[in-house]
């Protein structure tokens, strides 16, 4: 794949709000110093179109491949094994960037 394309992609995720402005210049340079892309790049966002409260199950379907039902339906279930789900859901709702859409 060329330079051209790989940049293309990198401009494509930036659109799509998986990459902030940041980790595209830094990809991008990247590309063109001949490093690659930097395995760094997280792609989770809070999610603004699949959300019930906060966008998080939504943004962990998107990064993942996994249907949102299916992690809410986790994230529920963890309530009933002790809540540390709530944490979690909380910590992720503060520390993970909305996307920008």
């Amino acid at each position: 794949m060329s330079t051209a394309d790989e940049i293309a992609k990198l401009h494509e995720l930036l659109r799509q709000g998986a990459l902030t402005q940041d980790e595209f210049e830094r990809a991008k340079a990247g590309l063109l110093a001949g490093v690659g892309a930097p395995l760094t790049l997280n792609p989770l966002r809070l999610s603004n179109g699949d959300r019930w409260i906060a966008g998080v199950c939504g943004g962990i379907a998107q990064a993942t491949g996994v249907e949102s039902w299916i992690w809410r339906l986790l994230m529920v279930g963890g309530l009933f094994l002790g809540g540390a789900t709530a944490l979690l859901y909380l910590i992720l709702w503060m520390f993970v960037p909305r996307a920008i859409e």
